[in-house]
This record gives structure tokens, sequence and C-alpha cells, in this order.
């Protein structure tokens, strides 16, 4: 009664999938979820509309160790995979920007449609049911204990088969010749987030790389954060960069420091100690574009030039920070000098970041399972067989914008398709 083909602990996206997939072909699945509702994170996501997938997966838009280990399973189960099945299901969508889809209506929709094809797949789920130990099946301890004793003795034969893992849960224990691992990360912590995946990746010896929040707010502690409390809720189409990576989308003042997409993607790329350069002008040389209100304007105050490209807020901070002296002076009068020192912070505002928000708003979890322990064609362990991660706690991180949720369909996919 207890014994299943496949046990998969998560019920977020990855494991759904993962779930069905099997399921399909024939498999019998347990999929086993520790709070009282599967797809937590996918009800919240995209302000509740799910931004389910996007229409430009390319590889380069996921972070990894290892950024060829992706490539097989997003290749097999594309973004056209996936709008197919929403399309099989009459979900209404809509692309926002940058080829990001989300639901015309409700993330409901997207949990139905998963929850619906694990009914017609067979699918058995159950809520509130905790791991508390997992242990390799008798018989396959049995069968590793033969096979060492057939090394040092090899006239020693054994018939034994795989007979997979023994789950223990506050609801029962369970077998399963497969065990997928689909737990997610330590972000949102308040929807599930846990570390509970890793602990079974060092449970079985395998790897994992340092965790980092990411798609995350930035906080500051210094003078700018004055500015942000100020300027909180006024969002900005604005260039945000490290040394070596930089997006041009809208940032978000928050009564903390920063946020909004380009922040939120800069996230993943920036370190503690590191500082970031914000261009507000990023169509535009604001040293020249002062130069010209000065020839265009003489008797005019650049607060009010400037307003034409910026809001006024925002200026206003700015004028308090950058040219409080020549506040009321007419441009005319603005040494060349300081208009090209205004325009140069316009276009490259240094700014350090106290630190992110963490785990509590970050959308997932950088790092997690090292790609080198998996097969990049199935997700199973390489030393432990019948073990498979999917998902978030897997070494692969995808930019904003339902990337993320394409890798827990496709990484969950290739592993249904071999449990």
């Amino acid at each position: 009664m207890n014994s299943y083909d496949v046990i998969i602990i998560g019920g977020g996206a990855a494991g759904l999938m993962c779930a069905i997939t099997a399921g399909q072909r024939g498999r019998s699945v347990l999929v086993i979820e520790k709070s009282n509702k599967v797809g937590k994170k996918i009800l919240m996501s995209g302000g509740g509309r799910c931004n389910f997938t996007n229409l430009y997966i390319e590889p380069d838009r996921f972070l990894s160790a290892n950024p060829h280990f992706c490539k097989s399973a997003l290749s097999r189960y594309t973004q056209w995979d996936f709008i197919a099945m929403v399309a099989k299901h009459g979900i209404a969508y809509h692309e926002k920007t940058q080829g990001q889809l989300f639901c015309d209506d409700s993330a409901k929709d997207i949990l139905a449609m998963l929850l619906a094809e694990c009914e017609e797949a067979g699918v058995e789920i159950r809520t509130q049911c905790e791991v508390k130990k997992i242990n390799v099946g008798r018989i396959q301890a049995e069968k590793d204990q033969a096979e060492s004793d057939q090394q040092a003795s090899p006239e020693v034969e054994s018939d034994q088969t795989d007979n997979g893992f023994d789950v223990a849960t506050n609801d029962g224990t369970f077998k399963a010749q497969s065990l997928v691992v689909a737990t997610g990360g330590l972000s949102i912590p308040t929807l599930g987030g846990s570390g509970y995946g890793y602990d079974v990746a060092e449970q079985f010896g395998l790897k994992k790389l340092p965790l980092k929040p990411a798609l995350v707010p930035f906080t500051f502690t210094d003078g700018f954060k004055e500015i942000s409390e100020n300027l909180s809720g006024l969002s900005v189409n604005a260039r945000i960069s490290t040394p070596d990576k930089s997006f041009l989308e809208p940032v978000l003042f928050t009564h903390r420091g920063l946020s909004g997409p380009a922040v939120l993607q800069l996230s993943s790329y920036w370190r503690d100690g590191m500082t970031v350069e914000l261009d507000l002008l990023p169509a535009q040389e604001a040293p020249e574009l002062l130069k010209e209100f000065k020839h265009t304007s003489p008797k005019g105050l650049l607060r009010t030039q400037l307003a034409h490209h910026l809001p006024k807020h925002l200026v206003a901070e700015l004028e308090r920070l950058w040219w409080p002296k020549y506040a009321e002076t007419a441009l005319a009068e603005i040494p060349d000098k300081v208009l090209q020192e205004v325009g140069r912070n316009l276009n490259g505002w240094q700014l350090k970041p106290a630190g992110t928000e963490g785990y509590r708003t970050a959308e997932v979890t950088l790092g997690g399972v090292s790609t080198d322990e998996l097969s990049s064609k199935t997700m199973q362990s390489k030393t432990q067989q019948g073990l498979y991660f999917i998902g978030e706690v897997i070494d692969v991180t995808g930019h904003l914008g339902g990337f993320n949720f394409q890798w827990a369909w496709a990484s969950g996919y290739v592993a249904g398709q071999v449990v």
C-alpha cells in the first residue's frame, strides 16, 4: 500500500511537472508536500498572475558554475511545450515585456492545470506530510553489502535487485525505487522555502555550492538610505551595473533602498562590498545634455530642465545632493565644471549597497547542489542510483521573467522521463 515507483519530495513547479511526466508513463507516483497546499510559489508569482515562462529562453539567461548544464533539459522541454499545455487547457495569457508570459486572469489557472494533469496521470499528492528520515531501501543496503563482499571475495554472487528508498514521514513510511528532491531553496520561507533538499544532498555525499539570495532588492545604511526613503514608491527607467554586468529596466526606490526589475536582475551578480553604478539617463550623454540646457535656456533653472527628463521628486533630491549652491542660479551662471560633474553623476551615480533584503523577499536561491554531481540529461545523482534533484535546489538560477519556471518545467520533465 505504501510502495510506489517514484516519490517526489516537494509539490512546487518542478515536482508537479516531474509527477505529471512520470505518471503519464504509467509510473505510480507520490508527491510529498510539507505545507498545507502545493504550488504556493506558483500562486504568488508574477503578482498573482504567474509569469510562467518566457518567449526567449536561452542558456545565457541562467547562472551556474557550469553554464552548459542547463542546455540539455531546456532543449528537450522548451517554452513552446509548456505554452502548448497552457493552450490545451484554454488558459488565456499575454506577453508583458521582453517575452514574459503572464496569465490574463490568475496564477490559480496554472496550478489548476497542473493538478488536473496530475489527476489524469494518477498521481497521489499528500500535503502536510513532512519527511523525517530517508534510508536506502533494505534490499539496496543488502545489495551494497553483497557487492562489497564480492569485491573482497569474487566467488560471492548477488542476485539482489534495487529496492530504492524508504522515506519516513509524519504520515507513515513510504517506499520507492526512485526518489526525486524538488524542495526548492531558501527563498521566501513563508511559502515553504527551506534547506531540506541540501540536507538530503549532504546525506548522500553530494557537493553543494555556496547559497545566496538572488532576484532580491538592495538595502542601504549610508546617506542614500534617506534619499531612497524620501523617494519610496517612485520608479524610473535606468541602467544599473556592476563592473561586468548591467541591466536597463525600471528601478524602484523603496524605504530600504532599491528594487524593481533592473535591481533584482543585478542582485544575482552582485557580491558583498561591491559598488553599483546607476545611470539615470541611459539614452543620453548627460554632460552634453546639460551643456545644451545652458545654451537653449540660459535663464532657466537646472531642476526645471531636468524635470522634462526625470520625475520632479527625484530631481529635487538630486539638487540637494549635487548642486545645492546653484539651486536658484540661472543655467548661464552655473560654471561648466559644475554642470559637467552633475552630468557625470547622472550617468554614473556610484552607490554601495549594505546588503540585500535576504531570503525573506528573494525570488530564488543562487547556488545549490553542484551540477558536477548530476547527469544533465536525467538529473540523476552520478553516485546514488535512483536519486534525482530538480528545480531550484540545483545550482541553476534563471533571470527574472519566467526563466526559473522554465527551468522547473524542463528539469522536472527530463527527470520524469526516466524515473
